[in-house]
């Protein structure tokens, strides 16, 4: 590996913390870009990152032209993985066209799909459909790239009132989980802390001649909201029952949010749609990247409890 530069955009995030903790272990140079100064109040992932060797922070607002530029000179790969801080697809074509500039011969990009060019009447979902557009301009432009389309995360659930993924516990100590989704048909499910990490390393590994303009879907189970719930049954012994019904909204959420989840239920609930649409399928290839995956009752059982604890939380005690 002649150039071990790689650059990560959002290392805050799970994906690009999951890439960063392998990449810099492998030996690459990570050149991780975060939104905001690191601090204790970040949390585990930002001590993390400021102990890793092999890594240097470039910490500044995505919509700082400056930045962007000269954020891949020298690299030749990079993971790419935007949020809905900004003008999310002026951000994703401008990082797009600085990594051609500088050269970068390989471009992992996280997107998702848009439901709505498929025709069937589903809807677009605005958080997804905004990364669509930028995988497009990506290919328009002809930066040498792969895309990921990442399953839901297993980290989503929590049993504090957050929407959708609410693992939520009742006086008797079981938890129950309320959702749109039907209660029999399969969501694929990933571990982003986990599993995102080894899967693009691999992808790298391959190169172009293997996955040159692909779409994989990053997702490691395939499991229905029933199944979900008795792997966390198993893994946290303790009784966890799915019931399908809306999304309640019980605290405080971004507007674009609330406008995600509103799609989230027309999409998956009224119409069944499938998860990445009906042209990705998983997690064949996601398992022929990495076989060592962390399944649900693992994380129910190692992870969910210290995930809940960190949130100041004491239902394991």
């Amino acid at each position: 590996m002649t150039n071990r530069i790689l650059v990560i955009v959002n290392t805050t995030g799970r994906q690009g913390a999951s890439l960063a903790r392998v990449a810099t272990a492998v030996g690459y140079n990570v050149r991780a870009h975060i939104t905001t100064k690191l601090s204790d109040k970040d949390g585990a992932v930002a001590k993390e990152l400021r102990e890793l060797e092999n890594i240097e922070i470039v910490q500044g607002s995505l919509e700082d032209q400056e930045l962007v530029s000269r954020l891949f000179i020298g690299a030749r790969r990079a993971f790419i993985n935007t949020i809905s801080l900004g003008d999310e697809v002026a951000i994703g074509k401008a990082l797009a066209d600085a990594a051609k500039k500088a050269g970068v011969q390989h471009y992992v990009y996280s997107s998702m799909p848009d439901h709505a060019v498929f025709g069937r009447g589903w809807p677009s979902l605005p958080l997804w459909s905004c990364k669509f557009t930028v995988e497009n301009y990506i290919r328009q432009i002809g930066l040498p790239a792969t895309f990921v389309y990442t399953g839901v995360y297993n980290n989503n659930f929590t049993s504090l009132p957050y929407p959708l993924f609410c693992m939520k516990l009742q006086p008797n100590g079981r938890f129950l989980w309320t959702a749109p989704f039907h209660p029999d048909r399969p969501i694929p499910w990933l571990d982003a802390e986990h599993d995102v990490g080894p899967a693009v390393l691999q992808i790298f590994k391959d190169g172009l001649q293997k996955w040159s303009g692909h779409r994989i879907g990053l997702a490691y189970q395939l499991l229905t909201p029933k199944e979900v719930c008795a792997a966390f049954s198993r893994g946290l012994r303790r009784p966890c029952s799915y019931k399908r019904g809306p999304v309640t909204i019980d605290v405080p959420i971004p507007s674009g949010y609330r406008a995600q989840l509103e799609g989230i239920e027309e999409l998956f609930g009224k119409h069944e749609a499938p998860y990445f649409g009906p042209e990705i399928q998983a997690p064949d290839e996601a398992l022929g990247l990495w076989e060592g995956y962390r399944g649900m009752e693992e994380y129910a059982r190692e992870v969910f409890p210290l995930e809940e604890a960190a949130n100041g939380l004491t239902w394991m005690h």
